[in-house]
């Protein structure tokens, strides 16, 4: 629970017997105190929603109908009146409305927050969750691996399929790249075609193993990503440094892939095709 939770509540507790003395004391025909119930009904309805609410009201008219039996200069058989009924009504119909108003915009905002760290297109972390995320990691002071890849081709699939094969291939990596990292690790995409994984791995061999890991998870649906990595707080002690030092890495690996894919071969025409192409 909140602190601001827990104040509401605590506040309404005190309101409650207050209310109810200053009823017994000053009110009068007429008077009105009964009304300063609806202040720890609202409390309690913005605390615990609509339900509690609801039965927050309906304390209050016990407040209320003990405070008209106290209160000697009130008859008990006001007790029996309309008017009891009325605020029956209002007390627990107010603190339902207001109860279920603070539940509604609890949820709203919890679904921007978790829209504003949200990638949209994966659902993964976006780049500023995960810049939060690897900053606490950082000031933790724990050893941790950073691992940085990049999806393979995807420009071209863009260029010759259409930008949303390409959007189905950047989720479809999400899910692979999800489905086996480790349950603590976090996962973020980070760029166009670049994902992130914080991962608890504190050695150069277990880093490692894990980039093998995901690349053989992606191999078996077809797709390939080079990675880079970097370990906390050897490769550096500030994002920034391990960024850069992953980055390096996957450049340098996207190099050797580079040199060692096999040669393009260039058919060149035969004798007879250049002929019938000279007419």
């Amino acid at each position: 629970m909140s602190h601001h939770r827990a104040f509401l509540l605590a506040a309404s507790a005190a309101f409650y017997p207050l209310i109810l003395a200053g009823f017994e004391l000053l009110e009068r025909p007429g008077l009105g105190i009964g009304h300063f119930y609806y202040f720890p009904i609202a409390m309690v309805a913005l605390a615990m929603g609509p339900a509690w609410g609801a039965a927050a009201g309906f304390a209050a008219t016990g407040f209320y109908t003990l405070g008209i039996v106290l209160n000697p200069h009130l008859p008990p058989s006001d007790v029996l009146t309309g008017g009891t009924t009325i605020r029956f009504l209002t007390y627990t119909t107010i603190g339902f409305i207001v109860g279920w108003f603070a539940k509604d915009n609890r949820t709203l905002v919890e679904r921007l927050r978790v829209a504003a760290e949200q990638d949209f297109l994966t659902g993964l972390l976006n780049t500023r969750a995960f810049d939060k995320t690897i900053a606490a990691k950082v000031d933790s002071g724990q050893p941790f691996g950073l691992i940085l890849g990049d999806l393979d081709k995807l420009k071209e699939i863009n260029d010759t399929e259409g930008h949303a094969v390409g959007n189905d291939c950047l989720r479809q990596a999400g899910d692979v790249l999800l489905g086996a990292i480790r349950e603590d690790d976090r996962l973020a995409r980070v760029g166009g075609d670049e994902f992130a994984v914080i991962t608890s791995a504190r050695n150069t061999e277990a880093v490692r193993a894990l980039c093998d890991r995901l690349t053989t998870a992606l191999a078996t649906e077809g797709m390939g990503m080079s990675f880079g990595w970097a370990l906390y707080p050897r490769d550096g002690e500030s994002p920034r440094l391990l960024f850069r030092a992953a980055d390096e890495r996957l450049y340098a690996r996207k190099l050797l892939r580079r040199s060692l894919a096999p040669p393009k071969l260039v058919k060149l025409p035969t004798a007879a095709e250049r002929r019938a192409e000279l007419g």
